[in-house]
């Protein structure tokens, strides 16, 4: 059996990691891996919580925020696995099934992602398969215009996640990788800060001809997005968003959409700093 790396980044989530680490070392036997904790300087008492309560991990103490990319890429030098998982700390592990997934990845060479089922605290599914965005997907979302425009193509919301089948891009909260793709396009792009990042690693596996491919005999639940949630100005968190958008269509889509994009990202920045003073009006 080959060996798996866990890789985990995790920031001011402290009980929700202690969690995710406990379902690891209940629900995973049988087969040899490792866990690389990358504490991105939480201040919360995690990477002591590590120490004390998981002395297997492997931590990473940073002594700053790197966030996800960097985060994934330190315990990415670290790792010495055949398979690396990048995996969520607000996730929770509820079967044994991972000696299955990478069994799936060893059948099908050309596999150089796999995404899992991933389930909602309540145990309904959580929609974890998207399309590649294009123009009219990045203006929808970029202007919250939603109501207005339904993103079903982008969404994927004719995908059956009842079998495994070929994706675009699959959720970072469980994300194989084999080493096969890892040593063909290397690292996770660390000119993301955060968010998508992995949907530019997809784009480049299928580039160098891999699949990224979606399997339910793995589940897992995600409580989704907790230690963004903890940051404390939207308004930073629209600009970071924006940044990483505008690198993802530089580097992936073709000029006009670039420059639409490039061009309208001030006046969203603006709409958004107007609508944050609106409410602190209120």
């Amino acid at each position: 059996m080959n060996k798996l790396s866990i890789i985990i980044v995790s920031w001011r989530v402290k009980e929700l990691l202690k969690e995710c680490l406990q379902s690891i070392f209940d629900k995973a036997s049988g087969f040899d891996f490792e866990v690389i904790v990358v504490d991105n300087n939480s201040g919360d008492g995690s990477a002591e919580m590590v120490q004390e309560n998981f002395p297997q991990v492997k931590l990473i103490a940073s002594q700053i925020n790197l966030g996800f990319a960097r985060g994934n890429n330190l315990g990415l030098k670290q790792a010495t696995g055949d398979y690396f998982l990048l995996l969520n700390p607000d996730t929770k592990l509820i079967d044994n099934n991972l000696t299955e997934a990478i069994k799936f990845m060893k059948n099908n060479q050309q596999v150089g992602i796999l995404g899992c089922k991933l389930l909602n605290y309540d145990l309904s599914l959580q929609p974890s398969v998207r399309r590649f965005p294009n123009l009219r997907d990045h203006l929808v979302m970029m202007f919250k215009l939603h109501h207005l425009f339904k993103l079903k193509r982008y969404l994927a919301e004719d995908f059956d996640y009842t079998k495994p089948g070929e994706a675009d891009q699959v959720m970072g909260a469980f994300f194989l990788i084999s080493k096969k793709l890892y040593r063909q396009i290397g690292p996770l792009d660390e000119g993301y800060y955060i968010w998508l990042e992995e949907v530019d690693y997809c784009q480049r596996a299928k580039k160098a001809d891999f699949k990224v491919f979606y399997w339910p005999g793995m589940q897992i639940i995600h409580y989704g997005g907790e230690s963004f949630k903890k940051a404390r100005f939207n308004l930073r968190k629209n600009w970071i968003y924006c940044q990483s958008r505008l690198r993802y269509i530089r580097k992936h889509q073709d000029p006009f959409s670039y420059l639409i994009i490039l061009i309208l990202t001030p006046i969203s920045l603006l709409g958004s700093l107007v609508k944050i003073n609106f409410r602190h009006v209120k």
